[in-house]
């Protein structure tokens, strides 16, 4: 699943939020309610869960490249200095 095919009001989610939505839906789904609901509403529900997922691993990739990215440069920096 590619960032394209995330939805806007996902991708405006911080870790955080995402996380927390993830929580809400599995806890929603393994609910005695949920024997209730029609497969196409927990199917719906699922492929949110994945596109949460696919959202927070995005920022966590995004975040360490950030991170990699500004330790190259400090170890950069540093070599020129000596």
């Amino acid at each position: 699943m590619k960032s394209k095919n995330i939805p806007a009001d996902i991708s405006k989610k911080t870790i955080k939020e995402a996380q927390t939505e993830i929580e809400e839906i599995m806890t929603e789904l393994e609910s005695n309610n949920s024997s209730k609901e029609d497969s196409e509403n927990i199917k719906e529900k699922y492929n949110r869960v994945l596109k949460l997922n696919q959202h927070i691993h995005e920022l966590f990739k995004k975040k360490a490249n950030e991170i990699k990215q500004s330790t190259f440069l400090n170890k950069k920096e540093s070599s020129s200095k000596n």
